[in-house]
């Protein structure tokens, strides 16, 4: 089966159907070192300054598409272009719907979603209304991940310098839409969700890395996973993340993103495509989610026989991790330090020539174990290696 995987950063998913025995494609704008070890053809999208997804044509699209020469039996949209409108394609599109997609995607209205269905959500308005809340709070892009560009505002003299702040950050002018939300305290955690049009079930509960110090400088950066998180609210976060999954009518492998606070837990937002946990999961779970995402797109979710049994995974590693390294300068990778890292736990792995900016992700390192401190431990040497090995290269 020929699957092509269009996004940002297709990497996790284009080598978890790899290791499933499918013939992997991708359109992706790093295409890392590990990722073109695991597809049968890439291209690589030339993102340039300022890179929105939302401002390319489905025709650029298409003739990318047709560049390949192949007959894919399906494709999946990967982060950046969920609402592309791929379904105008002859194509079997493992996606969802861009109409859902446009309402999940704009943290504003997904706002009016959960406030009208009296889920806990921190309170959101447009940055217009932001005398509606109290300070602090976070201002962020209504349509954007990763964290890179929210904003923790403190006073309304802080509110001077957002514009400065945010362009520093390099936010991309068509990201307008900025919203204001009450700033919340507690644990970042998701859950994995996979679903069909009338069942949906929660295969992990995940800590999140947020602004992690020794991964990242930047405080509300996305740094990756740890599977599983152990919380007594476990339960109560996967009956609200499958409730918001199937009332959303998402299917395939979604996420639920949540803030546990003193008083429980919190949504945050939903991902409605594959999410960066995808490789902590599938080391703590044994599921191969690509596999699992085409079959629920087919109606069919197989639990029983893809997840580990509790009793034979006691005495094997049981919790997994990934842990992003963003850069602290500007770099050029070569081909002597790339060979350096591959010799420890690795992915997401530049090429050589590939220029890495400031605060930009440089790789991202995996480690399981039989506890989370035991992950952790394994993570910060790893780092530890990866930085020294940087040290290497010229700015």
């Amino acid at each position: 089966m020929n699957i092509l995987v269009i996004g940002f950063s297709t990497r996790s998913i284009v080598c978890s159907g790899f290791r499933a025995g499918y013939n992997m494609y991708a359109i992706d704008a790093f295409c890392d070192h590990d990722l073109q070890q695991c597809a049968k053809g890439f291209v690589k999208l030339d993102i340039g300054e300022g890179f929105d997804a939302s401002k390319i044509r489905l025709d650029e699209i298409t003739g990318l598409i047709e560049g390949f020469g192949v007959d894919f039996d399906a494709i999946i949209p990967g982060s950046g272009f969920e609402t592309i409108g791929f379904e105008r394609l002859p194509y079997w599109i493992l996606g969802n719907d861009p109409r859902i997609m446009a309402e999940v995607s704009d943290k504003h209205l997904f706002s009016i979603f959960l406030k009208n269905r009296r889920i806990a959500h921190p309170e959101t308005v447009l940055l217009q209304d932001i005398g509606m809340l109290e300070f602090p709070v976070m201002v962020k892009p209504a349509c954007s991940g990763g964290g890179i560009f929210n904003m923790k505002v403190k006073s309304p003299e802080d509110l001077l310098l957002l514009g400065t702040k945010l362009n520093e950050a390099g936010m991309p002018p068509g990201k307008s839409k900025i919203i204001a939300q009450e700033f919340v305290e507690g644990i970042p955690a998701s859950v994995s969700v996979l679903s069909t049009k009338d069942r949906a079930v929660a295969i992990a509960v995940n800590e999140q890395l947020i602004g992690t110090s020794w991964l990242t400088e930047m405080p509300f950066a996305y740094c990756g996973n740890i599977t599983p998180f152990e919380t007594p609210h476990a339960s109560e976060m996967k009956y609200i993340a499958e409730n918001v999954i199937l009332e959303l009518g998402l299917v395939g492998s979604n996420g639920v993103d949540f803030i546990i606070t003193d008083d429980g837990p919190v949504v945050i937002e939903v991902n409605a495509r594959f999410q960066g946990s995808l490789d902590s999961v599938e080391m703590a779970t044994g599921i191969n989610l690509l596999d699992a995402h085409l079959k629920a797109f087919e109606g069919i979710i197989e639990m029983s026989s893809e997840i580990k049994d509790e009793k034979e995974n006691s005495s094997k590693n049981k919790y997994a991790g990934r842990g992003i390294l963003y850069s602290d300068r500007k770099m050029l990778m070569t081909e002597t330090v790339r060979d350096m890292l591959l010799e420890i736990n690795v992915c997401d792995v530049p090429v050589a020539g590939q220029a890495i900016g400031t605060d930009e992700p440089v790789i991202s390192v995996l480690s399981s174990g039989k506890s989370r401190d035991e992950v952790i431990c394994k993570m910060k040497d790893s780092v530890m290696f990866i930085r020294e090995s940087l040290n290497l290269l010229e700015s």
